[in-house]
């Protein structure tokens, strides 16, 4: 029975080959976005409210781009899997010109819609001179960010390519790479040290955008001195010129899950819209809770992108023999994972906002919401696992049924009556909020049973 549920070392040995580069490069990532967030906070609450909202409207950017390069990722981890160079030259020509085309939009919905899109957050408790200077740190904060836009789109496609080929070792160091340029300048440019200005938030966003930039140079330089590994990149510039019916192959399946992927990252950001309806204290302390979650939960959302490669090239091999057992390994080892860390998250949860300089009132609520974060967590690592297994296959209405429909039909619509017509405290609500996901697992469990996501689309 156990056999059923748990795989051989050989089995072991290679998802773990695969998920360690990913989860350090994000795990280091989202520890330096912790110590920003730190540091910001240590400025005052209304600055870090200030790149909180702001960091709300990129996250949104940042799922787009990931949905555009998930939705082509589908096809090159099979054309990798099958041997097929061509085709996957042409996927990666595809990511570039659809999310630097992504990335021009945003940027111009940001510049021309930021400050409505900003204001929205900001329209809880609390008096308006405070909600007028949050305003004017997340319009610093964020104008900057969007210079970061396009080397981040660039290295993201190369980075994507390359992990889809098994090569997740480089993507790291990149990211380690930018990791330390963001650090080491955001001390530097926050607080004013070795002689320079202190910058505060503009600081914090310089620093970000600099190690955009340091990240795209090691990718890039490493992919094109190594061409007799990266076949793909041979020639890749000489036309840009992509065959019709794979394009077309893309966009049906690929664009919906870019459209999946936005729709998710939106509904998240309006259900934390409805929180802020309860003051702008809880988006402080929802953006302290939900900072330290992101460093905590890498490890089971690396398995769960390690899983899209793992399946991706075994149905591109036509191996599909297999293909169930590694999504139930997979998916096993990602739900203890994730036990593992909410224990530990839980334990620290007491502990952690006090690491700021704010209100009391929000370290307790930040407190709370990472305590209900940790013990949710399998359930949420369950849910990523699952997902990631259905999209391997390319059901992308699947995918948008199970992801964004349910968070704009279930989540954001429970989150704003709770908030508007209700008298519950943020706690409780933010409880019933996360248990929802429950519902969808067990929708996800149903799916993965069927197996009807196991498709191969390349052959």
């Amino acid at each position: 029975m156990l056999n059923k549920f748990f795989g051989t070392k050989e089995f072991y040995r290679r998802l773990i080959f695969l998920t360690l580069p990913i989860m350090i490069q994000n795990g280091i990532t989202n520890f330096v976005n912790m110590l920003d967030n730190i540091m910001i906070g240590q400025i005052g609450t209304l600055e870090m409210t200030g790149v909180a909202v702001s960091n709300q409207l990129i996250f949104v950017f940042n799922l787009c781009v990931f949905g555009a390069l998930s939705g082509a990722g589908i096809f090159g981890a099979q054309f990798y899997g099958k041997g097929d160079t061509k085709g996957f030259r042409d996927t990666f020509r595809f990511k570039m010109i659809f999310c630097i085309g992504i990335t021009l939009l945003c940027i111009g919905i940001f510049i021309f819609f930021g400050d409505e899109l900003i204001s929205i957050y900001l329209k809880g408790d609390g008096s308006t001179k405070d909600a007028a200077m949050s305003l004017s740190f997340a319009k610093q904060y964020l104008f900057i960010m969007l210079t970061g836009t396009i080397p981040y789109t660039i290295a993201q496609c190369y980075a994507s390519t390359l992990r889809e080929k098994g090569q997740t070792v480089v993507p790291m160091v990149a990211g380690i790479a930018a990791v330390a340029v963001n650090m080491s300048l955001n001390y530097v440019l926050i607080f004013g040290k070795l002689g320079a200005p202190k910058l505060g938030v503009v600081g914090a966003a310089l620093a970000t955008v600099i190690s955009r930039f340091a990240e795209l140079l090691v990718v890039t330089v490493w992919t094109h001195t190594h061409k007799k590994e990266n076949e793909f990149i041979i020639g890749a510039y000489k036309s840009f010129k992509i065959p019709k019916r794979l394009c077309g192959q893309i966009l049906i399946k690929g664009l919906p899950l870019m459209l999946n992927e936005t729709g998710w990252a939106a509904g998240i950001a309006v259900v934390n819209q409805c929180y802020s309806v309860k003051g702008l204290n809880v988006v402080a302390a929802i953006n302290i809770s939900t900072t330290f979650f992101n460093v905590f939960s890498v490890s089971f959302l690396a398995v769960g992108m390690s899983i899209g490669i793992l399946i991706g090239q075994q149905l591109g091999s036509g191996d599909t023999q297999k293909v169930r057992d590694t999504a139930r390994h997979c998916i096993t080892f990602s739900v203890l994972v994730s036990l593992l860390i909410g224990i530990i998250y839980a334990a620290l949860s007491g502990i952690i906002p006090y690491l700021y300089k704010t209100d009391l009132s929000v370290k307790m609520l930040a407190s709370s919401f990472m305590f209900i974060s940790a013990v949710t967590m399998p359930i949420e690592a369950f849910v990523n696992s699952c997902y990631f297994t259905i999209r391997s296959g390319g059901k992308t209405f699947i995918t948008i049924l199970f992801d964004s429909i349910f968070v704009w039909c279930v989540s954001v619509l429970s989150a704003f009556i709770l908030c508007n017509y209700t008298s519950l405290p943020i706690i409780t609500i933010y409880l019933i909020s996360q248990l929802l996901n429950t519902i969808k697992g067990f929708v996800g469990f149903i799916f993965i049973k069927k197996g009807i996501w196991i498709k191969n689309i390349v052959s």
